[in-house]
Parts: C-alpha cells; structure tokens; sequence
C-alpha cells in the first residue's frame, strides 16, 4: 500500500503509542499537519515551540512514555533548542520532528532554512535529516528505539518537505531495527557484582546516592528492598527526588550545593557510596578533591560515558539500574548501621535548630512556608513541576515527595521557563492528579504565554508565582559573594492576576500568611488553570549552601534564630 509521507509519519506514531503531541505549524511541515486531521493522535497547539519541547519533556517525566514535539523549519525549530538541551541534560526520552525545505533547497539558505542537525547534533541522543518518503517509517522507529532505550534522551527528525509530500510503500511496522553501533549494556559482569557486595557487606558508614536514574529505570522498589536489607541511608540528587518516600526512616533528603547539612555530612563521612543513576555533576560534589576523602565509589551506570568522567569509581558496574540492581541484591547482606544512623541524626537535630521552620510568625510571607503550605494542602501527593531558582530549591526541601515522578524540574540545564509548559505536559500524561508548577516571578515571565494554551486544553494546573521582585538565585549570589551590589536582578513585574486573568484564567494576588489557606483551597477547587501571586519575602536566602569552589562540608548555614 502506498502512502504518502505525511500518513506515514502519523501512522508510525500511532503505532508507537503516541497519545499527544505538542506542536506549532508552519510552512515546512504544513502537510503533516494536514494529514494529522485523519489520525487519533491529540494535538496541542502551544504559544512558543519552546513550550512544545517543555511541554513534552513534562509529559515524559509523568508518564515514563516517549514525550513529542512539532515545529516547522527555521525559527521553529531554533525555538526547540533550549527544551531539547533541557532533555538531554536530564536523560528525558522525547522526540522532536521539524519540518524542513524541500531537499533539493537544503544548503542554498532557502526561507527558513536552518541547519537544525548541525545545531543540535551536541544536545541530542541522535539525530536525522529525512530526505525521502521511504525513510520515515525506519526512522521513526529507530528514534523512539533510542529515546527510551540505554540512558534516555532526545532524538529529532527534521523532515524535508518533499519526503511528507511523496508517496512511499507502507505494508507493516514496525521495520526491523539494524543499528550495530548501538547496542546498551544492560547487565554488570558477576565478578564486579561479587566485588561491589563485599564492599556493601562489610562497609559501617555507608550512603546510597540515588540520582534520576533510578526513575528512569522504573527502579524504586529495588532502592527500596537495597536500602532496607542492608540499613543504609540514602541521599537523592535534586532529580531523584521522589524515588524514595521522603518520610523513610533511612531518607536522607536532597544532596548537593543546597541540600541538607546531615546529608552533605554524611556523605563527607561515609566509608562506603553506592551511586545509582547520577552523573557526579559539581552542583552535587562541591570541589572534587575534597569529595567524600574516605569512601570507596561502587557507580552504577547505564551510560559507560558517566563512569570515571568525575568521580573515579572503584567498582563500576555499567548496566540497567533495574536489572543491575536485582542481580546484587541477592548477594548483598542483612547488616545494621543504628551507630551511622544515629551519627546522622545528631547532625540533622544540630542543624534543624537553625531552620526556618522554626521562626516566629514576622506576618511576612516565605517561600519555605508557602511551599509546606502546599504540601499540607495538597497531602503531599501532587505533582510538583518548577522553574529554577530560589523557588525550585524551597521545593526540592521542603515539599515531602513520597512518590516516584512527582517532582519535574529543569536539574541539569537550569531553564528558567520550564515549570508552567512541563506542567501542562505532566497534567496530560495525570489527567486525575493534582498538578502545581511553582514558579517564580522571573521565569514565569519567559512563558506565561502558555497560560492560553492551558486554558485552550483545559489543563486543570494550578500555578503558584513566588513574586520577591528579583531574579532570586542571582541576588542571593550578589549579596553572598559580590558585597550586595545588585546588578541587573531588581524586577518589575507585570499586576500577575491581571496578566492571568487576561489570559482568561482566574487569578488571586495574596500578601499576608492569613490569607494562604483559603487562597490555596479556592486554587485547587477551581475547574481548569488558577493563579496564585504570592508577595514574598525580598531578600530571604536559601540555606544551606556551598559555595563554589568550596567542599561539601563547608557550607554556609542560615544563622541561628535569624528573624526576618
């Protein structure tokens, strides 16, 4: 049967399983979208291709399937950069498919015409230019194949508009995958599981460090059996967040440049680290050549690229997590470390004495508490997305994630106007789950056009704006290291409950912590997107942190019974 590339493409996603796309159209792939009227597949039209890439990535993250996004040639796909750098930053399987001139035209600068391969060959998995009708259905096939498989990432077809118009024998799918340069080492050799459960059985202050990895691998329950049988305490990336119940006796909370001072202490501490899905970057290390000094590294790894580039590793075992981790469990022991633990606990009531948490009420609201607010409200069982800055750090501390996949934030890339799409993207793949994206005022901004697109949807988001009138993360870094001289972070904002009410989305503006819980309730009761402004502290900080150049040790504690 032939058909022409454009149905080929649709009916190749279809069988893929794909459920949604996000997209924008225009010229260079105006007959995809024509043939997409013919195909069960849910478009939505976003306000930005920035927010398409955003958007799946989100959906990604929530639903463990492969996240697409659509843009036509040119600016359109130039648009889907930073969400495909954010992807592949974070190991999240999305694919992204740009239209593009017709192939005789590629390389003669024909209206928008952008060399798309060329641009993100560096922050893609792998890549295509598709030249020919006869070439979609194999492609399609091998990128979603590479998208989920190995470690995760984004791949992107840019797709000439000759090869959508062409027809092209269609008779079965999917085609047989041939790619011999790609084949994912999924299990660790027996000798190095042996050498790494000696390790484990004999260890007396050991941590578990449990990185986005273990998510993606769909491997909670085998970090949940490792951790138990042996008694050790694990500490979570910023990305793992979420893989292990918050309230465990053994959680130790976040790592890292604003993690938890007993965490940070631990770690610096430990005899033993078993690292499970993480990349060792320096915002969890601190300087390298004082990281955890006394520990033996056993690395576990899908991707043979992470092993040794930061952290040597003692034992690497490179494999699936999930396949990786059910092969060493039965040689691990049942073992106790109540003496390690106990160290830990006395670090963790030493430093709570200086927590915000303990304040008297100064009738000024505070991210800390607006974010335990939320987490009350919501028991604990939203999905949380953010934007990046002193917002996102409040999140990671002190909303609780008890369950896997309830935290999506921008880890590796940082970019600020992921928290609103991502969220539009989680609440697609979670239609029956509660969904806030916390944002702050400086990020919101870059996005808030995607307001349009919730309310367009239907996508019952709810959206909390952090509002200090400052870029937050970098003031705090100016007054910190750069003696308070303020350069270029003191914002002026738009009235946000007007913006969002123009965008047709009910909006509340809330500046005294009596008003929060009513506020919140009437968000959450409230059909389709809401908005709340929350007029926060200016210049509160966020603490602990390590400063760069420093170890993880030496961390900047907020100062004892600090009122605001």
């Amino acid at each position: 049967m032939k058909k022409k590339g454009a149905q080929i493409l649709w009916e190749a996603l279809v069988r893929e399983g794909v459920e949604v796309v996000f997209g924008y159209p225009g010229g260079a792939i105006m007959p995809v979208y024509d043939a997409m009227l013919d195909y069960p597949i849910h478009h939505v039209l976003v306000r930005h291709e920035q927010g398409a890439a955003h958007m799946a990535d989100g959906y990604a993250r929530a639903s463990g399937k492969v996240g697409v996004a659509m843009a036509t040639s040119g600016p359109g796909a130039t648009n889907l950069v930073t969400g495909i750098a954010n992807a592949m930053m974070d190991s999240v399987p999305i694919v992204c498919i740009t239209g593009q001139v017709p192939a005789h035209l590629v390389g003669s600068d024909a209206f928008q015409e952008t060399d798309v391969t060329g641009i993100t060959l560096p922050i893609t998995k792998h890549n295509y230019l598709v030249t020919r009708a006869d070439e979609i259905a194999r492609v399609v096939h091998e990128a979603f194949h590479i998208a989920r498989s190995g470690r995760p990432g984004p791949v992107l077809i840019d797709l000439c508009k000759n090869a959508q118009f062409e027809e092209a024998e269609f008779d079965h799918y999917p085609p047989p995958i041939r790619l011999p340069g790609y084949q994912p080492v999924t299990r660790a050799p027996l000798h190095l599981l042996q050498k790494a459960a000696r390790l484990i059985n004999q260890a007396k202050q050991p941590v578990i460090l449990c990185g986005h990895g273990v998510l993606m691998a769909g491997a909670e329950q085998e970090l949940l059996y490792l951790a138990t049988k042996a008694q050790i305490p694990v500490a979570s990336t910023l990305l793992g967040l979420s893989a292990f119940p918050a309230s465990h006796p053994l959680s130790l909370g976040m790592m890292g440049m604003h993690g938890e001072v007993h965490t940070n202490l631990a770690i610096q501490n430990s005899d033993l680290l078993i690292a499970l899905g993480m990349r060792f970057d320096d915002r969890v290390t601190g300087v390298l050549k004082a990281y955890a000094p006394k520990a033996t590294k056993i690395h576990i790894e899908i991707d043979p690229a992470e092993i040794h580039k930061n952290v040597y590793a003692d034992v690497p075992l490179v494999g699936d997590l999930k396949l990786v981790l059910q092969d060493l469990i039965p040689l691990v022991e049942e073992n106790d470390h109540s003496e390690w633990m106990a160290q830990i606990l006395a670090w963790k009531e030493e430093a709570d004495q200086r927590s915000i948490m303990n304040w008297e009420p100064d009738g000024k609201l505070h991210v800390p508490h607006l974010v335990r607010e939320i987490w009350n409200a919501t028991g604990g069982d939203a999905i949380i997305s953010t934007d990046v800055g002193q917002h996102q750090m409040w999140a990671a501390q002190y909303y609780a994630f008890e369950k896997p996949n309830r935290l999506i934030t921008s880890g590796g890339l940082g970019a600020m106007g992921f928290g609103l799409p991502a969220a539009i993207g989680a609440w697609f793949a979670n239609k029956d789950r509660e969904v806030w994206a916390i944002v702050g005022d400086g990020g919101f901004q870059m996005t808030a056009a995607e307001l349009t697109t919730a309310v367009q949807e239907g996508a019952n988001v709810k959206v909390a704006i952090m509002n200090n009138h400052f870029l937050g993360m970098v003031r705090q870094w100016q007054e910190f290291f750069f003696e308070k001289r303020y350069s270029a972070v003191d914002m002026l904002t738009p009235d946000f409950v007007k913006l969002a009410e123009a965008h047709h989305v009910p909006a509340r503006r809330v500046t005294r912590p009596e008003e929060v819980q009513e506020a919140l309730q009437w968000a959450r009761q409230t059909q389709g997107p809401a908005v709340i402004e929350f007029v926060v502290e200016r210049e509160d900080a966020v603490y602990p942190m390590v400063p760069q150049g420093a170890a993880l040790h030496e961390m900047i504690q907020r100062p004892p019974r600090q009122r605001a």
